[in-house]
């Protein structure tokens, strides 16, 4: 089984990070930004279209200008405050030793998520580790689960993608891929059956399984 996996709020918790270079990028266009516990919408939808809604219908021209100020600051600082989430790579072990193939397949740019992963450790453990380019590329999972499906010859049936959030189960349902949800990243169980999810987890010792329909 090719399993794919989305990476904030399935893999790691990267709301410091995240929220920080919000609000960093809003207070340099000189926007006063929400409190960080106002922003964990934000992670998992593509980020020009979070800022589009932040910046409101006056501003929202300002979108693209307000990502650049972003990955200046989750460049340089903001992707490592994070932290992987507890039983991950206990279940990342589980499911390399059982045969399957992992993969990432994450909103964030590729650039952003292979130092992620190797600042982690977490590289031993993945086949390959995709994302958007950072000129908006395949942003929406869709997209990009139909790039790695074409790229590696992977048969809709042969794979899976977990996620937390509500565009990870729809890019899956749109290519024909089942749609695992977990519950410890920034969606809900609700959201994550909405949008086609076949099953949802609370930790993430019960992945294997399901993956492996058990």
């Amino acid at each position: 089984m090719h399993i794919l996996f989305d990476l904030d709020g399935t893999l790691t918790d990267p709301f410091p990070g995240i929220t920080r270079s919000i609000q960093h990028a809003l207070a340099s266009l000189e926007v006063v930004p929400p409190p960080a516990e106002n922003l964990g919408w934000c992670i998992g939808p593509p980020l020009k279209k979070s800022f589009a809604t932040l910046l409101g219908p006056e501003k929202e021209h300002l979108a693209e200008e307000a990502l650049g100020k972003y990955r200046e600051r989750f460049g340089t600082v903001g992707l490592f405050e994070n932290a992987v989430y507890a039983g991950i790579v206990e279940t990342l072990e589980q499911l390399q030793q059982s045969g399957h193939i992992i993969r990432v397949a994450t909103s964030k740019p590729t650039v952003f998520a292979r130092r992620i992963v190797e600042h982690f450790g977490l590289s031993k453990y993945f086949h390959t580790v995709d994302g958007s380019e950072l000129d908006g590329t395949r942003t929406e999972k869709t997209e990009l689960i139909a790039y790695i499906l074409e790229r590696e010859a992977i048969r809709p049936e042969e794979a899976v993608m977990i996620g937390d959030r509500e565009y990870d189960m729809k890019g899956a349902n749109h290519n024909g891929v089942r749609g695992l949800g977990v519950l410890w990243g920034y969606g809900t169980r609700e959201e994550l059956h909405a949008a086609g999810a076949f099953a949802c987890v609370a930790e993430p010792v019960e992945l294997l399984a399901l993956v492996e329909g058990r």
